[in-house]
């Protein structure tokens, strides 16, 4: 991979660009080589941002919609105009492809344009007082108003959309919030700050904190001040903020084990292809990626042949390189992680088809089968490059199986018949079913989340400013 040049970045405090002297390094997952510093902030900067943002969250309520939209399209412009400076950023701090990376960035330049145009949609409606005997001489309805201060903290997977995924909305309810990035990938977050305070976004209504979370303290959780937590990352972090959170909204985007169902009748090359790209996109650290596919035994050979025939020819390697299909793991740590998962399972008696070895963060695509049922790799989520494929009699073993795991993000169901596609939707405890798609498919207007350990709540913007507003009653009651 070619060499960078090192890069100091300031980290944006309240609408101004700020330095430490304590600094935090940025790496490259390709050779854990340092590629920037940030500020590593402390708890005094925590609480600076905060109390900025009291004011930010006046100043922002009070900005017109027109001009929330505004300013949210010319940062959008600015990253469109400069996509490929984000997506190189994407690539050498993460662990994307920079043809994945390109995808991410023109999917925030998307998330940002639905944010502005939703702002215009931040409706209430009338109420008919009179339904309620008594109440004949009254007449109202009710608007939703920016909750305030919002704490985002996001997840290193996708360091750009994801960050746009929290502010893109907040801005366009007219709320002040504060982001905390992944500490591996804080500079595609600090790029997106760049754009807003290039588009005009007044100062305090934007913080975007850099460092170590020991260093930062607990305010951005249990501040009083803090009125909504926006969290995507890992459960048990999920279910730590939430105990210490007090009274606040929460917005929690959580793990996932995805399930596919690969049906008889199911158009083969098109399961596998999808299948496919959804275990091994983002090298598998993906909350929608695909990890146990579910194939009928009619054509479970099939499919397992096609699947590790079409997995086998993954190019592995330069992030950079336009011929790459997968990159590193964000870390060598996790690299190593997703190997012992494996080894577990092997060793419980799973059978390895392809994959299985690692070099450094890198981590083959790997396809495993005959998976025992009391193996981490069985229930928890493995995000990494791995997906475990299983034969089922029927449609109803696969929903069943599907449903035995603490999680409940996405779920994909390949079949042309439409009484078992909607069989599948109504009984796959999910958050979201794609029929003749992997269960990785997204956009970003639909409403995304899931139930039981996948989260509460739900983003895509118009879902998200739901989330990130309240509802007020207004009633007249007439005097004559």
């Amino acid at each position: 991979m070619m060499t960078e040049t090192f890069i100091k970045k300031k980290m944006f405090l309240a609408g101004k660009w700020v330095s430490r002297d304590k600094e935090m390094n940025v790496h490259n997952p390709h050779d854990n080589s340092i590629i920037a510093t940030v500020p590593a902030a402390n708890e005094d900067d925590v609480l600076f941002a905060i109390e900025e943002a009291k004011d930010g969250q006046t100043i922002a309520a009070a900005i017109p919609v027109h001009e929330r939209m505004a300013i949210i399209h010319r940062a959008a412009d600015w990253i469109s105009e400069n996509k490929e400076i984000y997506a190189k950023v994407i690539a050498l701090e993460g662990s994307k492809t920079i043809r994945e990376a390109r995808k991410e960035v023109r999917r925030c330049v998307e998330t940002l344009r639905i944010s502005a145009e939703e702002a215009r949609r931040i409706y209430g409606e009338t109420i008919q007082f009179d339904q309620m005997p008594g109440s004949e001489n009254r007449v109202g309805y009710y608007y939703r108003f920016p909750v305030g201060i919002i704490t985002a903290i996001t997840p290193f997977n996708d360091p750009l959309n994801l960050v746009a995924h929290k502010i893109g909305p907040a801005i366009a309810a007219g709320n002040a919030i504060i982001v905390k990035p992944a500490p591996t990938t804080p500079l595609s977050a600090l790029l997106l700050a760049e754009a807003f305070d290039r588009a005009g976004l007044p100062p305090k209504v934007l913080s975007i904190i850099t460092g170590f979370t020991n260093d930062m303290g607990e305010a951005l959780i249990t501040h009083p001040a803090i009125r909504m937590i926006s969290f995507t990352g890992g459960l048990a972090t999920g279910e730590a903020i939430m105990k210490k959170a007090g009274l606040k909204k929460m917005s929690m985007e959580l793990g996932s084990n995805s399930p596919v169902i690969v049906l008889k009748d199911a158009d083969l090359e098109l399961a596998v292809e999808s299948s496919v790209s959804g275990a091994f996109w983002a090298a598998g650290q993906n909350c929608l990626g695909v990890q146990r596919i579910y194939a009928q035994e009619e054509i479970y050979d099939e499919f397992v042949d096609r699947f590790v025939t079409l997995t086998k020819q993954y190019r592995v390697g330069d992030k950079l390189s336009e011929e790459t299909d997968m990159g590193p793991m964000i870390s060598e740590n996790e690299a190593k992680r997703v190997e012992n998962w494996v080894t577990e399972a092997v060793q419980k008696g799973a059978t390895l088809l392809c994959g299985g070895i690692r070099n450094g963060a890198y981590y083959e695509p790997t396809v495993l089968i005959n998976v025992p049922a009391n193996c981490k790799i069985a229930k928890d989520e493995v995000f990494g490059p791995v997906v475990s494929i299983f034969k089922v009699a029927d449609l109803d073993t696969a929903i069943r199986e599907a449903n035995q795991v603490p999680f409940g993000l996405q779920a994909g169901i390949f079949t042309r018949e439409v009484d078992k596609a909607f069989s599948a939707i109504y009984k796959l405890e999910v958050g979201g079913v794609m029929i003749n798609d992997s269960s990785d498919y997204r956009i970003d207007a639909m409403p995304f989340g899931g139930v039981k350990g996948s989260g509460i709540g739900r983003e895509g913007i118009a879902f998200a400013l739901q989330e990130m507003t309240e509802p007020k009653v207004v009633c007249f009651r007439l005097l004559t």
